[in-house]
């Protein structure tokens, strides 16, 4: 790894690229192949966010991905220094974020219903590495990641995303296609080589960190409530946060619609959007229960002789709010999304 003059007492400024990746659905299928094409002498750093639910490990992605590539693959260690020709699981459960230059792991509030997320760690990497990041964004449902690659893109990294329609989820890919900048998108096939080559290319001209990115960056590394840093990136808005059901902020410089609570949740349109919808079923099947057990009480005070005139009406009117119910469960809640245009980067 080379490096540059020192920067400060004991620090030294490193110039290598280093390379984050996000991958979801189908995204390790999606790994294996891309790592399966890069040797042991790959000069950067890479660093993986895969979904993953709370209860899975690590070490199992880290033992799928080691047998099909050169590079040393493990899972991510709070403080480590990431090292070129190395891979870095995320953890399951916790973010994986890079903070002057170190790997950091932390239990930072969930953002697009995922920990750990996309956009925490390309955002942090945004950061701390400025014009020496490299961003891939795999195959996936809903959109983790669009926004964590706009950040890479305003400090002068490079941006790259599986074509959607090599993908077996194109959704990821394709939200970042229609919303951020993107220097290269190619099938998983070409990625390889493509990586390869931007990570040895000369860099583009530095850029600070602007200062809503920072705050971002700054707000999923802690565990605590940040009201002011909240209040600074944007507006009010009369919508409750899922996760904890305090009030949302519209993210202001954002190239799509973006949603924070002060307490560190963060949703895009889509994922609030599913998680309201998801919430709506939940309470719906509650309702369903009381209704039923209203009923199944009325039915038994009726067959005990409860004196009472009015059990025929209200069985009726239970009867009636369960069918409702039903209905409302059965209704179809959104459409099967069209299929993928074919993506175009943009230009300057």
């Amino acid at each position: 790894m080379t490096s540059t003059s020192a920067a400060g007492p004991g620090k030294k400024k490193t110039t290598a690229a280093i390379v984050v990746i996000g991958a979801s659905a189908g995204g390790r299928q999606a790994l294996v192949k891309l790592l399966a094409q890069l040797d042991q002498d790959f000069p950067a750093p890479i660093l993986i966010v895969q979904h993953m639910a709370a209860t899975a490990s690590a070490e199992v992605m880290v033992r799928v991905l080691g047998a099909a590539t050169a590079l040393r693959c493990q899972a991510a260690v709070d403080g480590a220094a990431p090292l070129p020709g190395h891979v870095y699981v995320a953890l399951p459960d916790q973010h994986m974020m890079l903070v002057e230059n170190r790997i950091r792991i932390t239990k930072g509030a969930r953002e697009n219903r995922a920990r750990p997320a996309i956009d925490p760690l390309f955002r942090s990497a945004a950061v701390a590495y400025g014009n020496r990041v490299i961003a891939v964004v795999l195959s996936g449902y809903l959109d983790d990641g669009t926004a964590g690659m706009e950040a890479v893109h305003r400090c002068g990294g490079l941006c790259v995303v599986q074509d959607p329609l090599d993908a077996e989820y194109p959704d990821m890919p394709q939200n970042v296609v229609n919303n951020a900048w993107v220097d290269r998108c190619v099938p998983i096939a070409q990625m390889g080589a493509v990586l390869l080559e931007l990570a040895g290319r000369k860099r583009r001209k530095p850029r600070p960190a602007p200062r809503d990115v920072a705050i971002e960056s700054r707000i999923a590394e802690r565990v605590l409530s940040d009201l002011p840093s909240v209040e600074a990136l944007g507006t009010l808005v009369p919508f409750n946060c899922p996760g904890c059901g305090g009030v949302l902020w519209q993210v202001a410089k954002s190239g799509e619609l973006r949603y924070r609570c002060h307490t560190g949740h963060a949703y895009t349109a889509q994922t609030l959007l599913a998680e309201q919808t998801a919430r709506m079923e939940e309470t719906l099947w509650v309702a369903l229960r009381m209704f039923e057990e209203n009923r199944n009480l009325l039915v038994k005070m009726e067959k005990e002789g409860v004196p009472g005139s009015s059990f025929p009406e209200r069985l009726a009117q239970s009867g009636i709010h369960i069918a409702r119910i039903r209905a409302m469960l059965h209704q179809p809640t959104g459409q099967q999304a069209e299929p993928a245009a074919r993506p175009r980067t943009r230009k300057k």
